[in-house]
């Protein structure tokens, strides 16, 4: 069997992944086969739809002006024709894995609203099948991606090494991709519910998705620009990306005899884990109310399944080379065993846990942080300003200590290798965490036709709550993408030391009494604020575009709100769009350009630089995502009835939190994943022409 998967492990890779990729046809062709409901549901379905294709249309025509010079660039940089192919694989991969789930999403919101009609199993199902094409798509596609790229090398003749070099260019393919569907999706989604909130639900006093609000279908397609086309491209990245480094970690730090097996390795956890995650998709139903439980039994089975299945595939693949006595710099490995490197698995699986837990916990209407924030609403706007920033910092302490210990357990067993499994292993449920994620804006969306459609209240009270689930998968989803970052920016920061170091031809130190050092922590803690700034501020102003064309349809005519007159959504959609393209390319450059002019100059102020996008990058995504999404639920709560529900003056001051928490959680908190992995990707890239 060892024989077996050393032979044929990019086979074995290929086949799991083609099974995600069958799985989500499949599921495609069954969701679709469902009713759409009624015309008028269809109508509205329809508009999201067409205003969701157009903006990605757009995007990745921008995203290809972009993308050509760069791979050129790429090409030029590392003299290596099939690095460049790999970074257009990646883009068109990555784009791909989006775009399709994303017009699965659009198409599944009229059926779940629909399903509604039959109670809450019916629409679950729904709209759980809808979120999980998107998932298996995501790590489907990825794993095809780097792992049939690779065999194609290797077949060719490149040796591993050149073989796992070119796949870091499909690696920042896939990231060039993410922050640019972070940065433009959440534009897009935040300045729509921005707009469509202040006007429409504060100074019109109409219900959340009247059909007289001209920026509801902007609202409703920003959701799955977002949280659908953003993540799937956001945790593709980071999929692609850490299987890389894992690879390229393995035959940079061991002794070449056995780099076959440490290149196939994670590829094979992979497989075998998208294997687990379709038997754990397959088991999400209830007969009951239990929404949240049906969907987290299903990451459950997933996980467990998973780290069953891992240690056999340890046990065969990594046997004979701790046996033998695999060489490493730091001798970490020269006592580690097959339950140690398994241990290191089971750890990125205990982390994806602890980070849901404590998401959960800060975000959920349950729990005192948010409960605090509502209460705080009584007192007026600013005190809930005040406490919704201090839960958001609050929140991340927990993570930072589940990250800190998960770290410390694995380079106990194995060092920076072992970490690199925990990292892998943590991104074995990442089809699960993109269809938890997935299913937010299709319940959200299901609740608006429903509204817009006028269906009978019984249909609401189904998928209001499937809906208040879904703010809580996106909040939870959304911590595990920052944690999963986090760590797979440690492992290309360690490929990029070891290589760095050998194109150097010496010891390369991050000390901090080296001024180059220091200045390079700076820049980077610097961007990622600079970064976040820049994509809150167009939030700002594409809301404020958005605010002043709901006014003046309000205002020239006077029938939409008498129900006479239909609203120019489209004008609307229109606006959003352009807006969020023409916002989104000042900050996607930041990533990409700084580290270059800082590499130029300086090996270790571009290591100082990195390091400080790591840290910085991960306390303010986690405190702006946990802030929002616990601004958001105390809105929620309150127009559930708490502190004098809708139309009180909590209320009013708990919309002003959640309109101040959207470009934190939905927009710059996302994108900062993203970017601290582009620009480690770009270190790594650019290793030829820093300065040394």
């Amino acid at each position: 069997m060892t024989d077996f998967l050393t032979d044929h492990g990019v086979i074995v890779a290929l086949v799991c992944a083609a099974a995600a990729v069958v799985y989500g046809v499949v599921v495609t062709q069954r969701l679709l086969a469902l009713s759409p409901g009624n015309d008028r549901m269809q109508e509205i379905s329809g508009a999201v739809q067409e205003g969701a294709a157009a903006y990605l249309s757009r995007q990745y025509q921008i995203i290809g002006y972009v993308a050509i010079p760069l791979a050129i660039a790429i090409w030029l940089v590392t003299s290596s024709v099939t690095t460049g192919i790999g970074f257009v694989i990646g883009g068109i991969l990555s784009g791909a894995a989006g775009f399709i789930g994303m017009n699965v999403s659009v198409r599944s919101n009229a059926r779940v609203a629909e399903a509604a009609r039959g109670g809450i199993p019916p629409a679950l199902d729904a709209a759980f099948k809808g979120g999980s094409v998107t998932g298996l798509l995501v790590v489907g596609l990825a794993l095809f991606g780097v792992a049939g790229y690779f065999g194609i090398l290797t077949l060719a003749g490149e040796s591993d090494k050149e073989a796992i070099d070119a796949l870091v260019g499909l690696g920042f393919g896939g990231s060039l991709i993410s922050v640019f569907a972070r940065l433009g999706g959440g534009i897009f989604t935040k300045a729509a519910d921005v707009g469509a909130d202040l006007v429409g639900k504060v100074e019109a006093g109409i219900p959340e998705d009247d059909p007289r609000n001209p920026a509801v279908i902007a609202d409703n397609v920003g959701d799955n620009v977002g949280d659908c086309a953003g993540m799937a491209a956001d945790l593709f990245e980071t999929y692609a990306v850490t299987s890389v480094a894992v690879m390229l970690l393995g035959v940079l730090y061991f002794d070449g005899a056995f780099a076959t097996e440490l290149a196939i390795y994670p590829l094979i956890l992979g497989g075998v884990a998208i294997l687990a995650s379709i038997i754990g998709a397959l088991s999400v139903r209830t007969k009951s109310d239990n929404v949240e439980g049906a969907l987290y039994k299903g990451l459950i089975i997933s996980g467990g399944l998973s780290a069953i299945a891992f240690y056999p595939i340890t046990k065969w693949l990594m046997e004979t080379p701790l046996d033998l006595g695999v060489i490493d710099p730091e001798g970490a490995l020269a006592s580690a065993s097959v339950t140690d490197l398994w241990f290191c698995a089971l750890i990125g699986i205990a982390v994806t846990a602890g980070l849901f837990v404590v998401t959960d916990y800060y975000t959920s209407t349950r729990f005192r942080p948010v409960k605090t924030i509502s209460k705080a609403s009584i007192t007026g706007h600013a005190t809930n300003i005040i406490q919704g920033l201090a839960q958001g910092f609050q929140g991340t302490a927990i993570p930072a200590l589940i990250i800190v210990i998960a770290i410390f357990g694995a380079n106990e067993l194995a060092g920076i290798y072992g970490i690199a499994i925990a990292v892998m292993a943590q991104l074995s449920l990442t089809g699960l965490i993109v269809a938890l994620d997935a299913f937010g804006p299709i319940t959200d969306n299901a609740g608006g036709i429903a509204e817009m459609a006028e269906l009978p209240e019984e249909v609401r009270n189904i998928t209001d709550p499937l809906d208040a689930v879904g703010n809580t998968t996106k909040a939870v989803t959304k911590g595990y993408a920052i944690g999963s970052a986090v760590l797979a920016a440690l492992v290309l920061f360690a490929a990029f030391k070891i290589e760095a170091e050998e194109e150097a031809g010496r010891l390369i130190l991050f000390d901090l009494t080296n001024p180059e050092v220091l200045i390079g922590l700076l820049v980077g803690g610097m961007m990622t604020y600079l970064f976040a700034a820049l994509a809150i501020e167009a939030v700002g102003r594409a809301g404020g575009e958005v605010v002043e064309q709901v006014r003046k349809q309000f205002k020239e005519h006077p029938g939409i709100m008498e129900g006479t007159e239909k609203p120019d959504y489209g004008g609307t959609v229109a606006i959003v769009t352009a807006a969020a393209q023409r916002e989104m390319l000042l900050p996607a450059l930041i990533p990409i350009v700084v580290p270059v002019l800082i590499g130029l100059w300086s090996a270790e102020a571009l290591g100082g630089l990195l390091i400080g996008v790591i840290v910085v990058g991960f306390f303010a995504a986690v405190s702006m995502t946990v802030g929002g999404g616990a601004w958001d639920n105390a809105k929620k709560l309150i127009e559930d009835g708490a502190y004098g529900g809708k139309g009180s003056e909590a209320h009013a001051a708990s919309v002003t939190g959640d309109t101040v928490g959207d470009p934190y959680k939905d927009t710059a908190g996302p994108a900062i994943n993203p970017m601290i992995k582009v620009a480690n990707i770009v270190a790594i890239l650019i290793i030829p022409i820093i300065g040394f």
